[in-house]
């Protein structure tokens, strides 16, 4: 409404000059070649604006007759960059579907009608990543690598290619490329990450978690940071106590349910006389999640202290998380030293219907103290065998007797969990976190997993004390490709977004295809 008001005020005015330019009186003399012509000055005025009009309207006849040819080029541009974008659009479509020839077919024409360009560049090498071609896959990724515009793609599948072939040093070093160019990929951040973990290169893994910090959720910052100092901590222990005291306080704060760096702080700081914050430093952890490991480091607190002593300690530990096994089974370890065995009996008492493997070689453990039947004894063990079995530090079908900071299957932090082994075939294979170096597997291979031994009878004095039960050293992580069951890579599953997405949830950045008008700007530039 306001727009009409406007346009016929605008025209309102108009007209009045035009009658006011009309009232004016006086005229307007030509003379040309001896013949004088005399007009009135609105006639005139008129004339002069035809004048221009027609002389506008001719330039412009003339301008557009010299750039057709200009015009016309860019409208076959036009075209072509539409049939361009429509056939990349068309295989990457095929690639998702699986359509092997489709997407050769299309990725053939995009290549007629715009080489080059980036789209057509990820669309031959899905393409032949999808027909089985790694060769053909691995040069168009390094074509995309040398350009600053597809640099990030290209180092990327060159890292998928590389994984695939076993080669971790040349995996590595692309991760490493990508982190200095482009610092914001998870990608390679996470890669490099497990490289240097799988080396044990802890400094150098906090030091590449600190550049990467802004791009992480502060709880994730806080517990992977957390992980590598205590695995950093670990390593250092034994040459240098005071640093790893140093490194092992800072971790537990930053994640006080962190078994291993609770135990251990609890253990320095008790070494270094501060008994009351080692007690507060455990019992947090032991509330979070009740562990083996804190309840004998809760224990020996006090060097030198009575069997009664350290039975009393951990029954206080124990009643912070009432019926709890863990808490059952550190009780019962604490009277068996005692020499306690009413009290050992009556806390596991209520686990002896579907009792687990400690229990029943606990309870032979006690049969074997007391010294009263034997045969009980040798039952409880034979019980053992085919126990449910317990919770144990479990990663990615890996079990290890200790926690450690990476996944040596994947790689991947912070992978270890305090847990049941899955049901099947894993749950009873346990690898050993000890490798001679000549049995070692060579780099990027799969560790074999060999089904346990038929399990032979135990000797009575072969049996297991809880009580006196020392720690094995700790396992070095192996660097470990993923790979088939026949040791070959894994399938390809490309996806349209990125090479070898492992499937259509993965979150798509990108924005939405534009209109067909918009297309042929996006890939003429």
């Amino acid at each position: 409404m306001i727009r009409v008001v406007i346009y016929l005020i605008l025209v309102a005015v108009a007209a009045y000059g035009v009658v006011q330019f009309a009232d004016v009186p006086g005229s307007v003399a030509v003379t040309w070649q001896g013949v004088q012509y005399k007009v009135s000055l609105m006639t005139a005025g008129a004339a002069l604006l035809a004048a221009f009009a027609a002389l506008y309207f001719i330039v412009a006849i003339i301008r557009a007759i010299l750039r057709s040819p200009r015009v016309l080029s860019r409208m076959r541009r036009t075209r072509r960059g539409l049939r361009a974008y429509e056939a990349m659009s068309h295989g990457l479509i095929a690639i998702g579907a699986g359509d092997i020839a489709a997407a050769q077919r299309f990725a053939a024409r995009a290549n007629q009608l715009a080489p080059g360009e980036p789209l057509a560049l990820l669309l031959n090498a899905q393409a032949a990543q999808l027909s089985g071609d790694r060769a053909a896959a691995e040069r168009t990724f390094q074509t995309m690598a040398g350009r600053p515009d597809t640099k990030a793609l290209g180092l990327h599948g060159l890292f998928i290619e590389a994984r695939r072939r076993n080669d971790p040093q040349a995996a590595q070093a692309f991760a490493e490329e990508a982190v200095r160019t482009t610092p914001s990929l998870g990608w390679a951040t996470r890669a490099v990450l497990e490289f240097r973990c799988a080396t044990g290169d802890w400094a150098g893994a906090l030091a590449l978690l600190e550049r990467s910090k802004d791009a992480l959720d502060k709880a994730t910052y806080r517990r992977q940071r957390a992980v590598l100092l205590t695995a950093r901590a670990l390593a250092t222990e034994g040459s240098d106590r005071d640093a790893a005291k140093a490194l092992v306080l800072e971790a537990q704060p930053l994640a006080p349910a962190l078994i291993p760096a609770a135990a251990m702080a609890g253990r320095l700081l008790a070494e270094g006389g501060s008994l009351r914050k080692a007690s507060r430093v455990i019992e947090k952890a032991w509330r979070a999640n009740p562990h083996p490991e804190l309840a004998q480091a809760y224990a020996q607190l006090r060097y030198g202290d009575a069997a009664r002593d350290r039975l009393k300690r951990v029954e206080a530990l124990a009643r912070q998380v009432p019926d709890n096994i863990e808490g059952a089974l550190a009780v019962a370890r604490g009277a068996l030293d005692a020499r306690d065995f009413a009290k050992a009996r009556a806390v596991l008492k209520p686990y002896l219907e579907a009792p687990t493997k400690r229990v029943c070689l606990t309870m032979a453990a006690i049969e074997r103290a007391e010294g009263n039947d034997e045969g009980r004894a040798r039952e409880w063990t034979a019980r053992a065998v085919n126990a449910a079995p317990d919770p144990a530090w479990t990663a990615d079908g890996y079990v290890s007797d200790h926690w450690l900071p990476a996944s040596p299957v994947t790689g991947r932090i912070d992978a270890f969990e305090w847990r049941v082994p899955l049901t099947g075939t894993l749950s009873a294979q346990v690898i050993e976190p000890a490798v001679e170096p000549s049995a070692a597997p060579a780099s990027g291979a799969m560790v074999s997993i060999e089904s346990p031994p038929a399990p032979e009878k135990v000797a009575p004095s072969a049996a297991p004390e809880p009580a006196q039960i020392k720690p094995e050293p700790r396992p070095e992580p192996k660097q470990l490709q993923p790979s088939g069951g026949d040791g070959k890579p894994a399938p390809v599953i490309p996806l349209v977004h990125a090479p070898d997405d492992p499937g259509p949830e993965a979150e798509d950045e990108s924005e939405p295809p534009p209109a067909q008008n918009d297309g042929s700007w996006r890939i003429l530039g």
